[in-house]
This record gives structure tokens, C-alpha cells and sequence, in this order.
């Protein structure tokens, strides 16, 4: 089933929802439009519990160039309160993404830059062909990559950015692999087919269990290890053991089963 909009495309199968950005013949720059519709349907995945997996890739030849530059010269005459109105819902889009409830894939292929950046970094895992590029490009206009910033910092570390979000040097595949921006490089003519076996290993997973897990890292990543910490990872498995998805896989082991969630 597919639903097209002015610049997204939502088709849904099998409780994978997979999201394209639309404006293929701007490379799926960022605009106004694009970054509400988008929102608008991360929003409404989330919410759906048919919705097991979302994948964002981009239509034609880029994931996302970033801005549109008709978009970017408007926002050049605004006034302060209309850039700040603009940045924070850029930044809305972001932090919406990344807090999903449930697994997000970015399939990227051609040019990720600046937010479109931002979009790989904000996304759990990230499948790219060796075509595909990265940047944090905005020194190159006179701008800072300010709403991208904490996901692409979370994803490839503070030494890494001092480099590419002051040269704005373009990434390749392989370095943003090496620097932790993508999980895996393959080939073009077998992309989808790797981007299939990474959803059949993600949907084998429970989802309430694969949100909790994205909670774990949200709330872990960067403390210290004491005994709040201890604590705290203990009262989380001791929950998570005495709910029904536990009970129901550890079953299904035992029995020789597929729990219910993978019978969907």
C-alpha cells in the first residue's frame, strides 16, 4: 500500500513502513514542506502499531542534498523570530526521528549532506552504497550545523566532528563507516537485498523490548558506571522480565515456537 504526498511516499508491508523522501528533482532537498509532511508522518508511523520498522531512503539520485536553495534564500531576509520559528522546526523533524519508539533504517545512496546528514545520524542504523557522500558542509556558506549537531556529534564523537564541521569536507562512504555515521557499505545491486536481511533480523526482535532497548541507550550512553547506574540497568531487565514479551519468547524457546510478535 502506498499514499504519496507533495514530497513523501509512505508504502507499508509486512509492518515495515518504508518512508522516500519525494523531490527527486531537487536531490530531496530540505524545504518547509518537505520538513512538515515528513514530521507530520513520522508522527503517524510511531503511532501505528501495524508498524513494526521504518526505513527512509530518498527517490532518484540522493538521499538528501540538504537545503533548498529557493528555501534558503527566503530564510536569508527573515527576521530573527521567522529563522528561529524555521530552525526549531527543523530541529522538531530531528528529534522526532530519533526518538521513534521503534527501529529506524536509513537506506542512503548519492549525496547525505548537511541536514540530509543529520537525517542518517538521527536514524538507529544506516546502510549505505560506496556512491554514497556525507557532510557537514554549512562553514562552506557562512553557517554552523547547529540543529544537526547533537546526532551527528552522538553518532561519530566530538574528535571526528572538530574536523569535518570545520573544513566541511565531503565524507565518503567508507570513511563515514570508519568514523561510525553508517553501520554497513555494499554495493548498489545488493543494497536492498542487505537492507531486507537487516528488517528480518529486526522484526524478529519483541517491539516493546526494541523500544525499551533504545530507551537503555538513550539513558546509559555517557554515564558513569556506579551504583546509580547499577541500579538502575537491574530494576530495567527486572521489569522487562516479568512482562508478557519475555514470558512469550522464553516460552516460544523452550517450545520450539515463533513467539507472537514474529507470527505477525
Amino acid at each position: 500500500m502506498a499514499s504519496l504526498e507533495s514530497t513523501v511516499e509512505i508504502e507499508r508491508a509486512g509492518g515495515v513502513a518504508r518512508l522516500w523522501l519525494n523531490r527527486a528533482d531537487v536531490h530531496n532537498a530540505f524545504n518547509e514542506t518537505l520538513i512538515a509532511e515528513l514530521t507530520a508522518a513520522l508522527q503517524a508511523l510511531d503511532a501505528d502499531a501495524g508498524v513494526r520498522v521504518v526505513v527512509l531512503g530518498g527517490r532518484g539520485k540522493s538521499f538528501c542534498a540538504g537545503a533548498d536553495l529557493a528555501w534558503m534564500r527566503r530564510m536569508a531576509s527573515y527576521r530573527h523570530d521567522e529563522n528561529l520559528a524555521d530552525a526549531e522546526r527543523l530541529a522538531a523533524l530531528l528529534r522526532m526521528l530519533h526518538g521513534m519508539t521503534k527501529p529506524t533504517v536509513a537506506r542512503v545512496q548519492g549525496a547525505a549532506l548537511g541536514g540530509g546528514t543529520g537525517l542518517v545520524a538521527a536514524c538507529d542504523i544506516v546502510l549505505a552504497t560506496p556512491q554514497a557522500s556525507f557532510g557537514t558542509t554549512e562553514v562552506r556558506l557562512g553557517l554552523i550545523p547547529a540543529t544537526i549537531s547533537p546526532y551527528v556529534l552522538q553518532a561519530i564523537g566530538a574528535r571526528a566532528a572538530q574536523r569535518y564541521f570545520l573544513s566541511g569536507e565531503r565524507i565518503d562512504a567508507a570513511e563515514a563507516q570508519r568514523i561510525g555515521l553508517v553501520h554497513e557499505v555494499c554495493e548498489a545491486d545488493v543494497l536492498d537485498a542487505r537492507l531486507d536481511a537487516m528488517l528480518a533480523a529486526l522484526l524478529a526482535g519483541a517491539p516493546q523490548a526494541q523500544a525499551d532497548a533504545k530507551r537503555l541507550i538513550a539513558d546509559v550512553a555517557g554515564r558513569p558506571i556506579d551504583e546509580a547506574l547499577i541500579a538502575d540497568t537491574s530494576r530495567r531487565i527486572a521489569q522487562t522480565r516479568a512482562a508478557a514479551e519475555a514470558r512469550d519468547g522464553i516460552a516460544a524457546f523452550f517450545d520450539k515456537r515463533r513467539p507472537s510478535w514474529s507470527a505477525r
